[in-house]
């Protein structure tokens, strides 16, 4: 059995954490590429003890993955677009075939189930309005089940963060 220096403990679903468990995973949302040996000095704890804990919040699941966040203006995919989506029928295979098919629209950044007007709700990266207006039409209006399709461009984005208030 292997021994865990503090174990992340669940009551209803939701992990438990000490005060140096948020702190390191505050830090990382801000900078994951941190190393071990700065992100123990900031958490105030030794670097051996600090890497224990990053590879358990790990294995548990609570960190799922690291990534860069790239900036998508610079790359070329400055535009950035919502889209509204209801769908003809609420049968599990209409839900399950639309999923499957917005996982697949160039662009869609994330795929939203969500309630009220709308079923599903994509976020869209574009080049600019010629590139959206060329997924729109050879693609999203093209989604099965789609009944009414709502497009809204985002004119400034105010805030935009993948962060987790801990």
């Amino acid at each position: 059995m292997k021994l865990i220096e503090h174990p992340v403990v669940a009551q209803k679903g939701i992990a438990v954490l000490d005060s140096v468990d948020r702190a390191i995973l505050r830090h990382l949302q801000q900078d994951a590429s941190l190393s071990i040996v700065s992100l123990a000095a900031k958490v105030k704890r030794s670097a051996p003890a600090c890497l224990r804990r990053v590879e358990r919040l790990k294995e548990t699941g609570l960190i799922r993955r690291v990534v860069a966040l790239l900036d998508a203006k610079a790359l070329g995919a400055g535009m950035f677009a919502v889209i509204g989506i209801v769908l003809d029928g609420s049968t599990p295979e209409a839900f399950a075939s639309f999923e499957k098919a917005a996982q697949k629209v160039s662009g869609c950044v994330a795929c939203h189930a969500v309630s009220g007007r709308f079923d599903y709700i994509l976020l869209v990266r574009a080049r600019g309005n010629e590139s959206f207006n060329r997924l729109h039409a050879a693609q999203a209006l093209h989604l099965p089940g789609v009944r009414e399709l709502h497009s809204f461009k985002v004119l400034k984005e105010v805030l935009s963060t993948q962060a987790i208030p801990l």
